[in-house]
């Protein structure tokens, strides 16, 4: 296997569902959210980063969600986790801003997935997007992604 030029973070988990009010969520459960959707894409990145460096290229792209930025009831540990890694690629971008590795963050937006299905079992899937579509968008977006400032958030 030849060097890693691309990693994208996109394993997440909601935590336990039905979704809980963060008064409700057990301390063990936010650690197990954060384990995932945090801690995994920073060791993963802390792994692949300095081979990226000294080849002087790369791109790290963080899946995110709109509860990252939005506060909605109920996604306390899930919003929590997307915010720190949010900002997570923000600071990745900024320690390594001359280096040549490139960060970006996508947002995928609501798609007819499992997940989603979990987390809102009341939704119409008709109105969600398919995920295949989705990725190939995001696909083009990496493709693209010389064009797109180092650090930053995009809806997909």
């Amino acid at each position: 296997m030849g060097p890693v030029d691309l990693t994208v973070h996109n394993a997440s988990t909601l935590g336990r569902t039905p979704l809980r009010l963060l008064l409700d969520t057990d301390c063990e459960d936010l650690e197990r959210v954060l384990a995932v959707n945090l801690v995994g894409p920073f060791r993963l990145t802390k792994v692949v980063a300095g081979s990226m460096a000294l080849r002087g290229e790369g791109l790290v792209v963080h899946v995110t969600s709109d509860a990252g930025v939005n506060a909605y009831p109920r996604w306390g540990a899930y919003g929590v986790s997307k915010a720190a890694l949010d900002h997570l690629g923000r600071i990745w971008a900024a320690e390594l801003e001359a280096t040549g590795v490139r960060f970006l963050t996508v947002d995928p937006g609501e798609m007819d997935t499992r997940m989603h299905a979990e987390a809102m079992p009341e939704a119409d899937p008709r109105g969600l997007a398919d995920p295949a579509a989705v990725a190939e968008r995001m696909v083009a977006m990496i493709r693209s992604s010389e064009t797109i400032a180092n650090g930053a958030r995009r809806a997909s």
